[in-house]
């Protein structure tokens, strides 16, 4: 077995590679930059974690999903992998040690949020690491082009000329011709090579349906297909709506969405995970880095604003290859909301520059100050505050996070991290001196070990004050006194929403917005949304051969299985009359022989010379048996 097949074993517990990924793992190899297209489920982060386990070094990971950084990392550590993360709500000493750990102490993979590589700290410790491979998922946030672009993308070129020697491989689910050519482009790509897995799925049906009534469909498509599902909706409201209908009607729902607590999220997602709720109703906060792979059906109650979003969406279903449904159910009236979703989500410039200068005040930020400072984020009373419009801000926010000034993270979740900030000879002179603390310090060093002195170590205050006999308000009140005596640091736990400002704050009038590129996307998200409109109203076209098309993969096999081309064999069945009297034979002759008169009979065909013509052909090709007593049965 070559090395890359003892890896895959080893750590992933597979022989084989999935399709592509053994060629895209060499590729890697040999040095030469890659860009790999693999749809949703298809293994996108062995791809690099194979490659950067045999070469010598560290592989930095540029990822846009926190929460998706933090599952891989948790994902290798259970490996034995020693990997670590570093995203917006991190303080500076926690950063700091991290980076240290990447230069000195045998990190193998650093995730890295892309804001963050535009700092002094990480530029500093970049340069001490010995960079094996630079691995850019989410790539397509990198193209202006693209459905989800990201200016702070545009800085991963630099790291290139600190390490121009080390290549790179660029990872997305979707992306089209004129994508692909800007995420080359964008990250200089020398010598590459590009691996695309075909974006058809044989074993997922596609399906859209115009309707009045999406709740009694939906009751429908549910009790016709077993098994688990998500329904996917664009508001929060909603969510629990349609899950206590759901319950109302005897199917097993829970919403998820990501103003709930991190508690409630990871609850219902694990009890969907292992199949205790059926049906999950989210908004798309939910599916990002879930691994289940036997989810039978995808619904989508609401218009998706772009193909590349609900293909990503839609293809949750399925992943074990097993058969499964995705639809989409549509209320004539939603087309026109499309249409007008597009204009809302675009506010005009004055309101751009009002959020901006209310987020100023709201965190009293001077200007040239800010960077990377990150906040508690409540978008409703900062609505209320300033008496700013409801939908459009969150677009507002939405476009100032794409121009590259804020980010927003509306699932936020962070548990409370210690670390010592003493070593162990200045911690036992502080004991000596504060015996109220002793019981204290001792227990913390029994429960999370040496660590804490070169680590931020998550620790939960209800766990220590129940092993301390303590009150977990005191326990608190005691962890913020070591932290103000300089012992420890100590970052409480964080479950609200984080806004981060991804540069120094600028005096609002010469905010830097441009506005030509802002027109220039929303005439690229005008056309997204008719492609959407297209798709979904289209009863003639294959689905799967549309979605194909949409990304530039041009194929003229239809699928079989979406409602279009089911349709079409519906329609030939009854336009032929060969396929309608074979399909009547074979039903009359189930599970018995009869004479052939009685077969003419009970079929009572009008022209008696076609169906014994029909009777010969299925006779010469086996399907039926002509005895020689004259009866006939099935071949």
């Amino acid at each position: 077995m070559s090395s890359i097949h003892v890896i895959l074993k080893q750590y992933w517990g597979y022989d084989t590679f999935r399709p592509v990924q053994e060629e895209i793992i060499r590729s890697v190899l040999e040095g030469k930059d890659t860009l790999a297209l693999l749809p949703t489920g298809g293994g996108k982060s062995v791809c690099f974690q194979v490659p950067a386990m045999i070469l010598p070094g560290i592989c930095i990971v540029i990822s846009p999903l926190i929460a998706l950084m933090k599952d891989q990392v948790e994902g290798l550590k259970k490996k034995g992998i020693p990997a670590v993360a570093i995203y917006s709500g991190m303080n500076r000493r926690e950063i700091d040690i991290a980076l240290d750990n990447c230069v000195y102490a045998g990190i193998k993979f650093l995730y890295v949020s892309p804001e963050r590589i535009q700092t002094e700290l990480f530029i500093e410790r970049f340069r001490q690491m010995q960079v094996c491979l630079l691995a850019v998922d989410e790539a397509h946030c990198i193209s202006q082009w693209g459905y989800d672009f990201r200016p702070p993308y545009l800085e991963i070129a630099g790291l290139r000329d600190l390490v121009p020697k080390v290549p790179v491989i660029a990872l997305t689910a979707t992306a089209t011709r004129t994508v692909q050519q800007d995420i080359t482009e964008k990250l200089r790509f020398r010598n590459g090579q590009l691996f695309q897995k075909s974006f058809a799925r044989p074993n997922l049906s596609y399906s859209a349906f115009p309707e009045e009534n999406k709740e009694r469909k939906l009751l429908q498509i549910l009790r016709n297909v077993p098994g688990t599902a998500v329904v996917y909706v664009r508001n929060r409201k909603r969510t629990q709506q349609l899950s206590a209908m759901l319950n109302q009607n005897g199917v097993k729902a829970d919403f998820y969405h990501a103003g709930l607590e991190s508690a409630q999220r990871s609850a219902r997602q694990d009890n969907w995970i292992h199949n205790r709720t059926r049906v999950i109703v989210a908004t798309n906060a939910f599916g990002m880095g879930i691994d289940k792979p036997d989810v039978r059906v995808v619904v989508h109650m609401d218009l998706p604003d772009t193909l590349e979003a609900y293909y990503q969406e839609a293809g949750r279903g399925g992943r074990d290859e097993k058969k499964a449904y995705a639809a989409a159910l549509y209320h004539p009236s939603d087309i026109e909301d499309l249409r007008q979703r597009i204009v809302l989500t675009y506010p005009s410039e004055a309101l751009l520059r009002k959020v901006y200068q209310a987020l100023a005040n709201q965190y009293q930020l001077a200007v040239g100050s800010g960077f990377l400072a990150s906040y508690e984020f409540d978008i409703e009373s900062f609505q209320k505050n300033y008496q700013l419009p409801a939908l459009e801000t969150f677009y507002a926010l939405k476009r100032l996070e794409e121009a590259g000034f804020i980010q927003l993270n509306e699932g936020f979740h962070s548990p409370s991290k210690l670390h010592f900030a003493v070593d162990k000879k200045g911690l036992y002179e502080f004991q000596i001196a504060n015996a109220a603390y002793d019981p204290l310090i001792k227990l913390i060093l029994r429960m999370y070990g040496g660590e804490v002195f070169s680590n931020f170590i998550p620790v939960s205050e209800g766990q220590i004050a129940r092993n301390l006999g303590a009150d977990p308000v005191l326990t608190g009140k005691m962890l913020d006194l070591l932290g103000q005596a300089g012992i420890v640091v100590y970052d409480r736990q964080k479950d609200k929403p984080q806004i981060t400002f991804t540069t120094e704050r600028y005096d609002t009038a010469r905010l830097p917005l441009d506005i030509r590129g802002i027109n220039a996307r929303r005439e690229r998200d005008e056309q997204k949304a008719e492609a959407v409109i297209r798709y979904m109203t289209s009863h003639e076209r294959c689905r799967t051969a549309m979605l194909l098309e949409y990304f530039d993969e041009i194929t003229d096999q239809a699928c079989g299985v979406c409602d279009n081309c089911l349709r079409r064999k519906k329609d030939a069945a009854s336009a032929d009359p060969y396929i309608h009297q074979r399909s009547q034979i074979l039903l009359a002759l189930a599970g018995q022989e009869v004479s052939l008169q009685t077969l003419v009979s009970q079929l009572g065909q009008k022209d008696e010379n076609l169906l014994l013509q029909t009777i010969r052909e299925m006779a010469g090709a086996g399907e039926i048996q002509v005895l020689d007593n004259g009866n006939v049965r099935r071949g």
